[in-house]
């Protein structure tokens, strides 16, 4: 692997900084004024936060010609310059490796992807190796350097310690894999779970964006949720926070692979659809593609395991309503592809199952490609940059 670009410490040496920063990241560009409104800080500190980032680069400010009073000179905004830093987020997945180059802002350069010929630790660390190789590779002259490699991956991941303690559809346990990627690239490393990282993305620079309080909620191989609790993205005492996967919504319904039963994954997972609509339909399917292809052809069986989902789903979004009261609860993730057979049901069982006012959040699905989640990875690394405490 070819050398990387040497260390380079955030100037933002204060936690007021690192506030103005981030609201300028998500929200700008903003005049002094609204960034003072924003953080809730004085005019003379943000001046004194903003002028170390000015100075580094990582902020600049200029009048805006296109927003010019009737009377007086155009105002000053304050905006990030994207292009001051580069960051490589990597999504892991059970067959391939998604890697994404990222500016400052998150905006997506380039992406690749990567087979993964097999599951093993090693191999998918040669892969991580190989695809930050490839993404290093674009980097090539004047380019701003990479400050930062994030990396997702599902199950239960100890952002601190950087290790994956369980993750299922990996069938791992307890690797250390920010410190052999980091060891491996060269590269600063932040690593966490799959969901929570998407969560940051869209409380930075998606449909979250100035909200103190919301959920994301995907739906796929399994079921997630990343929280976001007074502006921070929580993972709780040991790092389960959100995990509606495995909310028992039929104490009776079918054995899940934690060991309980009726978990809203147990219902509504791929694995679990593909299961139910085989035995429902005598036919022999093994991807969640031919179940959904057969639901849409209305073969008996099929849409009424689907509906059954989208209750399971509606009822876990109605759990999470009805325990932290979120603004917005954001639906994504690859099942997403089915929505149209199920969203009724999600509708109509979060309105039953939801108490009051719980009722009234807003519920709306946001179709997001892999790539995506990948950008969540990108999104993490850069706010280890920015606010190297990640204990949040």
């Amino acid at each position: 692997m070819r050398p990387t670009s040497s260390a380079e410490t955030f100037p933002a040496n204060t936690p007021a900084a690192s506030q103005v920063f981030t609201a300028v990241l998500s929200h700008g560009p903003l005049a002094r004024l609204e960034v003072s409104r924003r953080v809730g800080l004085s005019p003379a500190a943000v001046t004194k936060a903003v002028r170390p980032l000015i100075e580094a680069g990582y902020l600049v400010e200029g009048a805006d010609e296109e927003a010019r009073p009737a009377l007086g000179r155009p105002a000053n905004l304050v905006r990030v310059d994207g292009g001051r830093a580069l960051f490589i987020g990597v999504k892991v997945t059970g067959d391939e490796i998604i890697g994404v180059l990222t500016d400052l802002c998150c905006r997506v350069r380039v992406a690749r992807h990567l087979p993964l010929p097999d599951r093993d630790p090693r191999t998918v660390l040669s892969g991580i190796a190989e695809l930050v190789e490839q993404l290093l590779a674009e980097t090539d002259g004047p380019a701003a350097p990479v400050l930062g490699l994030g990396i997702a991956v599902s199950g239960d991941v100890d952002r601190g310690e950087g290790t994956v303690r369980y993750s299922p559809f990996l069938e791992w346990r307890d690797v250390p894999l920010a410190e052999l990627a980091a060891m491996t690239t060269g590269l600063p490393v932040t690593l966490d779970n799959d969901v929570r990282a998407l969560t940051v993305a869209e409380q930075w620079f998606g449909a979250g964006a100035g909200l103190s309080d919301f959920a994301v909620v995907t739906v796929g191989a399994g079921i997630g949720c990343g929280l976001v609790v007074h502006g921070r993205v929580v993972a709780g005492a040991h790092g389960v926070a959100g995990e509606i996967g495995h909310v028992t919504v039929d104490p009776a319904g079918p054995l899940c692979h934690c060991g309980n039963r009726g978990c809203v994954e147990a219902i509504a997972g791929e694995a679990a659809i593909v299961r139910q609509v085989r035995e429902a339909t005598g036919v022999l399917l093994t991807h969640p593609g031919e179940a959904l292809a057969l639901a849409r052809e209305g073969v008996a069986g099929a849409r009424e395991v689907y509906a059954r989902a989208g209750e399971a789903i509606g009822r876990g979004i109605a759990t999470v309503a009805n325990l932290l009261g979120p603004e917005r609860v954001i639906i994504s993730g690859e099942g997403l592809a089915a929505y149209d057979l199920f969203a009724e049901q999600i509708r109509d069982a979060f309105v039953t199952a939801a108490f009051g006012s719980a009722a009234q959040c807003d519920v709306r699905t946001r179709p997001l490609p892999f790539e995506e989640w990948a950008r969540g990875a990108a999104a993490t690394a850069i706010q280890s940059f920015i606010t190297p405490d990640t204990s949040r």
